[in-house]
């Protein structure tokens, strides 16, 4: 069976996020600034992790992995949005569409499951720290990372397969500033039963799964901080984990609000800005929320970017 475009239309539109061209020159330079502050940021968090001795432990490994991963999802949308900016041509070709989904929703998988690898390595370290060295092994991180990577790309694939089979009548145009799954479902003119029954079920566990792991995982590290009878103890726990939960918020917010909430109460402006939060927003503040409060994050930084050409570390 041949699988490929069902359909005549050989390029999708994209709409962005204003016509009005003073609004459409602030969105690329704010949207330019984002990308190279993400970039920097996340780039900045991977170097200090690989060079600093102190920072080669499983929560700056799973850190490290969550920056390299923001990177390529900006990667996935900025550039083509601001080219079209640029060029003023909001055409993207059918394939580089598709392209475009199956990565965003691949990377945006990699990232629910490496918050749930975090959040079980807090889980450990404060619920059984006396067994930390021996549960949160190289292996087990390293497995942890993999089983991240495989499940959201067997996720992305099998929805990107799908949409090749959809045929499309003409209406081509995406009222987003890149190609959304739920966004190229509403233009299909064939039945898309298989493709929604496979968001809110395959899609669904890929958020849902992870998401019900960190619940567990901070149930027990609640349930832990309420038997430490210190204030000055609770305050460490609560300040280790914070900024992790802060990010939590962020990302299932705004991907059960916009994917996982009933198609008739969605409205374009909200999808839109909830979409930027998750696919821009979160992934540039995810360097400020992990590294500003922590010590040895900021002594690592402070070091590779003080350190002079050619000394060895």
């Amino acid at each position: 069976m041949e699988v490929g475009n069902q359909s005549g239309v050989s390029e999708f539109i994209l709409l962005g996020l204003s016509n009005e061209p003073e609004q459409q020159r602030l969105l690329f330079f704010l949207f330019l600034l984002m990308y190279l502050i993400t970039g920097l940021g996340n780039l900045l968090i991977m170097l200090a992790t690989s060079t600093d001795s102190r920072l080669h432990t499983p929560m700056y490994f799973f850190l490290s992995n969550l920056s390299l991963v923001d990177i390529c999802f900006t990667s996935t949308t900025i550039p083509k949005m601001l080219n079209n900016h640029i060029t003023k041509n909001r055409t993207i070709p059918y394939s580089g569409c598709l392209a475009q989904v199956f990565f965003v929703i691949w990377f945006g998988g990699i990232d629910s499951v490496l918050l749930t690898a975090m959040a079980y390595d807090r889980y450990v370290a404060i619920c059984a720290p006396l067994h930390y060295g021996t549960i949160m092994t190289p292996k087990v991180c390293a497995f942890l990372v993999l089983l991240s990577w495989s499940w959201a790309f067997i996720n992305a694939l099998t929805h990107t397969v799908l949409l090749t089979r959809l045929s499309f009548c003409g209406h081509n145009e995406i009222p987003h500033f890149f190609c959304d799954l739920s966004s190229i479902l509403k233009l299909a003119c064939s039945d898309t039963f298989i493709n929604d029954w496979i968001v809110n079920t395959v899609g669904a566990l890929t958020v849902f799964l992870p998401f019900i792991g960190i619940l567990i995982s901070y149930t027990h590290i609640f349930m832990t901080v309420l038997k430490i009878s210190s204030v000055s103890g609770k305050q460490k726990v609560f300040s280790t984990c914070g900024s992790h939960l802060t990010v939590v918020c962020l990302f299932y917010g705004t991907i059960i609000g916009v994917y996982f909430s009933p198609t008739s109460t969605h409205i374009t402006h909200q999808d839109t800005a909830a979409a930027v939060m998750s696919t821009v927003v979160a992934p540039m503040l995810n360097p400020f929320i992990y590294s500003l409060r922590n010590k040895d994050m900021k002594g690592a930084l402070r070091m590779l970017i003080t350190r002079k050409p050619g000394l060895t570390p």
